[in-house]
């Protein structure tokens, strides 16, 4: 099938399909013609990167996580290397989470404080770089 028939089937813009082929995610041939020819595997395989997209896992993360992938949602045999680049990416993920965590709760305590002060008049700031603007 062509990548137009791959699109509308699986509801991923032609650019993106082009974009998962250019990261090695997707195998196409080509025509006589030129144009890319996919097999009907490529439906699933598109299917399988979106869940994995939507895991949050990158297209480095999700190259090696395919060969292991098995059905549409996909299911990923637990062999150890991947166990260990899964793990791998949660921790930089919780670690990601925890830091939000924290700005939040320092901007919270900020805004608190603020709001503890009262309403105090202040010279008015140029948004552009947070100075005052003289007046």
């Amino acid at each position: 099938m062509r990548i137009g028939e791959l699109s509308r089937r699986t509801g991923v813009h032609a650019h993106q399909l082009r974009y998962y082929e250019a990261q090695g995610l997707l195998e196409a041939d080509r025509g006589a013609n030129g144009y890319r020819e996919y097999d009907e595997a490529a439906v699933l395989r598109v299917k399988q990167i979106r869940h994995l997209l939507g895991a949050g896992l990158s297209s480095d993360d999700i190259a090696y996580l395919l060969p292991c992938a098995v059905g549409e949602a996909p299911e990923l045999l637990g062999c150890p290397e991947l166990l260990a680049a899964m793990r791998s990416r949660l921790q930089r993920l919780n670690d990601q989470i925890d830091r939000l965590a924290q700005s939040r709760d320092a901007l919270a305590d900020y805004i608190d404080a603020a709001v503890r002060m009262g309403n105090v008049s202040h010279p008015p700031f140029d948004d552009a770089d947070l100075d005052p603007v003289s007046a």
